[in-house]
């Protein structure tokens, strides 16, 4: 499947690539002859290596435990990332909202997953006039109400190609889904009752269940998973899935190896589908910390595929440097960035700016370029309408071989 790419005129709104380049398309910049150096500061880099690696590792998994991957495409939001994800073997893309369910018919993706319950009836009017003008393409939703199944039948009456919606369920305490078996069964029935709805399978987020992997989080995460495969194997019981096989489904950003232990078991029977969105990207901070690959599953760990590189704005204190990267250019919502080419640690940010609290004997000038880890690939794409591929990211002045853009 060959999507379609963003493949815009670069210009002043291309922050971090130098006028030089003004006018070309991004598909032109790989023969610009560009290198690190050339590039202003804060500049967003994606790594070519570690993206093959991370897709490798992951993809190669997840068919050694005969699960499928739909990579939450919301991560990135960048269809030449998605395109790469499809090639490795995705059996779609996830997504969080209508709007980027728009995006991804926009590209030509043809399985789409919402994961996120459908309540903007103006929204899903434009989701069922997709479907039926194009009878490959496939969007799947899920709900936790009968009253939103209602809903939605409302805009899908009479269509001939039926929305497919999953069950949610969730956790005491958590985010959306239906709080009970009980409760997932109403809605479950709700939903196959609804002219122009298809139950398609039970969905959930275990993320909100686990804040980290101690033994007392993956117990929770565990049990978690075990209501997802209570409550579809009720439903398969009473032959809910009429002429559909079923999607069985969680996360597994943080969790994928519990997910695949716990839901394989019903690999034949539903389509088991992780919606793992950070591992292509992977990071410096939380992910490392919470990524079970090459600790507790037995693959190569995964690598961080992004940075931000920084330039020294200021030394106004000998243990303090300034540089030019702020909360506009590094994500900040889970960890603050860590500086990688020298010793020292960043304490805040600014809109503009980040304290780089140094020792008094370091040796950095103004001027002098750091490179960032980051955490959270999340809240890192959105902040950059373009991302940069380098080669080599530890050499001495890495080469542009590339750029993605983003749609946020």
């Amino acid at each position: 499947m060959s999507l379609v790419i963003p493949d815009p005129v670069i210009g002043a709104w291309t922050k971090g690539l130098p006028p030089r380049v003004h006018g070309l398309r991004l598909s032109q910049l790989a023969g610009a002859g560009l290198h690190l150096s050339d590039l202003p500061t804060p500049v967003f880099t994606l790594t070519q290596d570690a993206l093959a690696h991370n897709e490798q590792t992951v993809f190669g998994w997840a068919a050694s435990q005969g699960v499928l991957l739909a990579p939450h495409g919301k991560t990135t939001m960048a269809p030449a990332l998605w395109q790469r994800l499809l090639d490795a073997g995705a059996w779609g893309i996830s997504v969080a909202t209508p709007w980027q369910v728009g995006v991804a018919v926009e590209a030509g993706v043809q399985t789409i997953f919402l994961c996120n319950d459908l309540t903007d009836l103006g929204a899903a009017a434009g989701i069922r006039e997709a479907l039926e003008a194009d009878p490959e393409l496939r969007v799947l939703c899920w709900t936790d109400s009968a009253a939103n199944a209602a809903r939605l039948q409302s805009v899908f009456a009479g269509t001939p190609h039926p929305l497919d919606v999953l069950v949610e369920l969730g956790g005491a305490g958590g985010r959306t889904g239906a709080r009970t078996q009980k409760a997932g069964l109403e809605v479950a029935h709700a939903i196959a009752a609804a002219d122009g709805l298809r139950l398609a399978g039970v969905g959930g987020y275990e993320g909100a269940v686990g804040p980290d992997r101690s033994d007392e989080s993956l117990a929770r995460v565990d049990a978690f998973l075990h209501s997802l495969v209570d409550l579809h194997d009720q439903l398969a019981a009473e032959g809910a899935f009429a002429g559909i096989r079923p999607v069985l489904s969680a996360g597994g950003s943080a969790f994928p190896d519990r997910v695949a232990t716990i839901l394989r078991e019903r690999r034949d029977q539903a389509d088991i589908v992780l919606r793992s969105g950070a591992f292509q990207i992977h990071d410096d901070g939380h992910y490392t910390h919470m990524s079970p690959f090459g600790r507790d599953v037995d693959t190569a760990p995964l690598r961080s595929a992004m940075h931000v590189w920084a330039r020294v704005l200021s030394r106004p204190e000998p243990e303090l440097a300034l540089l030019d990267a702020g909360r506009r250019d590094v994500p900040f919502d889970i960890d603050l960035p860590v500086p990688q080419t020298v010793a020292g640690e960043v304490t805040a940010l600014n809109d503009q700016h980040a304290f780089l609290a140094l020792s008094d004997e370091t040796e950095l000038a103004v001027g002098d370029v750091v490179r960032l880890g980051l955490s959270h690939p999340c809240t890192a794409f959105d902040k950059w309408r373009v991302a940069v591929l380098i080669d080599d990211p530890d050499a001495a002045d890495p080469r542009v071989i590339g750029a993605v853009a983003t749609c946020f």
